[in-house]
């Protein structure tokens, strides 16, 4: 594992290469700031309320790489002291779909702070998280000597079509994409490095129901206390040293834990799925991509009469889909 880690790290320093710095305000990143690090490519519409929202989480400083867009994202996100990116045209796919990219920012900058990393589609949500801020969160996870935390996936699709309503840039995506599956979910524990693997929910169901075993993982370890000698390695499904990896199990009692609200289900779904497919920067050859275009055909979503409709994440957590552990 020793090994496999030092490649990974040794791997992350020679794809550097392929970053070029189009906006460093790292300079101003201090010594206990919360960082979030993100990869995407055209996603002006939902940045302006990603932004927003873990603002006011209270994350302090944004590094970004941005994989050579052609929309308005690096004009939207341009001059604002708390946001850095870096710019590549490199091979997302040959990136590790982007890990050894994000791997080196946080090598360079992530050292010594609490890190997220999060997609442009993904809202983190914890125990707590409506009345008390991201930091005080670390914090307690600090206090308790925990390093990582955990966050399943939630797949948040619209009721009826995907196209019924259009996302307007700044939206709560949530707005519209206010469902979520309460149920059908497999966990299996990952023997080599000890992550719990957990699938199923919409895409399972509706896009994957004949090999349910190629649906997409929904394990994420997405808040890490940084050190330079960490590395994720694959997306951030897991990590290395493997110790970060367990994040729900606990002697005693329930480790805590949160989910990440994933509202990639949005009127500009098929046009994306179908950008995707022709790109074949995904896993598999974007495969994922092909089965939701054909079950997407007839203009149908993932909604069903079994569907639940979010509140709050006191309303996740009675559902069993995430814990507040011994957090009072």
């Amino acid at each position: 594992m020793r090994l496999r880690r030092r490649r990974r790290l040794f791997r992350c320093l020679r794809k550097s290469r392929e970053l070029s710095s189009v906006q460093d305000n790292t300079a101003a990143i201090r010594p206990d700031d919360i960082l979030l690090f993100s990869t995407f490519r055209n996603e002006g519409a939902r940045l302006p309320y990603f932004l927003k929202y873990y603002r006011d989480l209270g994350v302090d400083h944004f590094l970004f790489v941005d994989n050579d867009s052609d929309d308005d994202t690096r004009d939207l996100i341009a001059e604002q002291p708390d946001i850095s990116v870096w710019h590549t045209t490199s091979s997302y796919k040959t990136s590790n779909f982007g890990t050894d990219w994000v791997n080196y920012l946080l090598r360079t900058y992530g050292h010594g702070h609490w890190t997220l990393v999060v997609d442009p589609d993904e809202f983190f949500v914890y125990p707590f998280c409506d009345t008390r801020p991201l930091r005080a969160l670390t914090d307690w996870l600090a206090a308790s000597s925990v390093k990582s935390f955990g966050a399943m996936l939630l797949d948040m699709y619209p009721q009826g079509r995907l196209d019924a309503q259009h996302y307007e840039p700044g939206q709560n995506p949530m707005e519209i994409a206010a469902w979520f599956d309460s149920g059908n979910y497999t966990l299996k524990r990952n023997p080599e490095l000890g992550n719990l693997w957990i699938q199923g929910g919409p895409r399972s169901r509706m896009f994957f129901a004949d090999n349910p075993e190629k649906a997409p993982a929904l394990n994420k370890i997405p808040l890490v206390n940084w050190d330079r000698r960490y590395t994720y390695v694959s997306s951030t499904h897991m990590l290395l040293p493997r110790g970060l990896n367990l994040v729900y199990d606990e002697t005693g009692g329930e480790k805590a834990s949160g989910v990440l609200l994933h509202a990639k289900f949005l009127d500009n779904f098929s046009a994306k799925a179908s950008e995707e497919l022709t790109r074949k920067q995904h896993f598999y050859g974007s495969v994922e991509y092909r089965a939701y275009l054909d079950k997407l055909e007839d203009g149908a979503g993932p909604w069903n009469e079994w569907s639940e409709k979010y509140i709050n994440w006191r309303q996740i957590e009675i559902l069993g889909l995430m814990s507040k552990g011994n957090w009072a």
